[in-house]
């Protein structure tokens, strides 16, 4: 089996939406754990699922979109309504690798962090920034549980 799988979402030249693949650089060598980057889940991000104990999708959130700043929930596979989009969900990436895989997917979480400005050319905000030693004490707890 292959270890558990972290996929930070997000454009590090958009502000906070490198929030993501910023978590991913800051775990990278964790050991026991997958970590990669994508600016947007595609259809092909399915294969990357084969096989996982776990798998954490990280994303930058809207504001009021994620609790009071960073917010960890379980998530399952739904089929996206709209399945003309190049872009998915981190739901709709499941479901597609349920119908692809003919498995079921991986246990999986979403950690969305509050993001504020999202500018082109802009890195991540001082208060963005702020938040990720929640999100990584997040991102290991829920490291520990998926290897344990």
């Amino acid at each position: 089996m292959r270890p558990p799988l972290l996929i930070g979402i997000g454009n590090p030249a958009r502000g906070d939406d490198g929030l993501g693949p910023a978590l991913v650089e800051a775990l990278q060598a964790e050991p026991g754990l997958e970590a990669i980057a994508v600016f947007q889940l595609q259809v092909e991000d399915a294969l990357l699922l084969a096989d996982r104990p776990a798998v954490l999708f990280v994303d930058a959130a809207r504001p009021g979109h994620a609790g009071d700043g960073v917010l960890l929930r379980p998530i399952s596979a739904q089929p996206d309504r709209a399945p003309i989009s190049h872009a998915l969900r981190p739901e709709a990436l499941l479901a597609v690798a349920r119908d692809v895989l003919g498995q079921a997917p991986p246990p999986s979480a979403l950690l969305a962090v509050q993001g504020e400005q999202f500018g082109l050319g802009e890195g991540l905000g001082e208060t963005t920034r702020g938040r990720l030693p929640q999100a990584l004490a997040l991102a290991r707890h829920w490291l520990a549980k998926a290897v344990a």
